[in-house]
């Protein structure tokens, strides 16, 4: 049997984390230019790897408000293909997702 309360937990301390996170980056990205024609292309790498953590994030967070709408619903712990009930190990590791072992 699943403990959704404590995996609800998880993905809620989860989630804040990474809004936090997108926030920071969002900071960053807003920073001005520099002048410095070699500093610029330096900070447009980091700009390019900033946005692609940013785009990883968002992703990880829609994974989470899903696994939350399943709390909500009361289908959290159950593999969305098949039925069956997801391991509390495999929860562990990936609280958000949303199939069993066999199915993903």
């Amino acid at each position: 049997m699943v403990d959704v309360a404590y995996f609800k937990n998880k993905l809620l301390a989860r989630q804040a984390e990474l809004r936090e996170r997108l926030e920071e980056i969002e900071h960053d990205l807003d920073e001005p230019a520099s002048a410095d024609t070699e500093e610029r292309a330096t900070e447009r790498e980091g700009d390019e790897v900033l946005e692609s953590l940013g785009n990883q994030g968002m992703e990880e967070l829609r994974r989470i408000e899903a696994a939350l709408n399943r709390v909500d619903n009361g289908t959290y712990g159950d593999c969305v293909k098949c039925g069956e009930e997801i391991s509390p190990d495999r929860l562990e590791l990936l609280p958000a997702t949303p199939f069993c072992r066999n199915c993903a």
